[in-house]
């Protein structure tokens, strides 16, 4: 259990950075275009999109790095 809640939390934490930097690009690229920063419905949309996908991702990664340094194999 405290293997997972480990790699649960830094898949979180890897994801909600991913996805606020993919928010910030977003509205420098809205503010480019139109001069105004608008917060657009697809963009919070897009933000959770990438989210889940990071998240999803790196639980996987994060779980399975986890389980291989408890069996003391440090592989990458």
């Amino acid at each position: 259990m405290k293997l997972t809640l480990k790699a649960c939390g830094r898949a979180m934490m890897a994801a909600t950075i991913n996805a606020g930097l993919a928010l910030v690009l977003m509205l420098l690229v809205e503010f480019a275009i139109s001069g105004g920063l608008h917060l657009a419905e697809a963009y919070l949309y897009a933000g959770l999109l990438i989210w889940i996908v990071v998240f999803s991702g790196q639980m996987f990664r994060q779980y399975r790095l986890c389980q291989c340094q408890r069996h003391g194999h440090h592989q990458s």
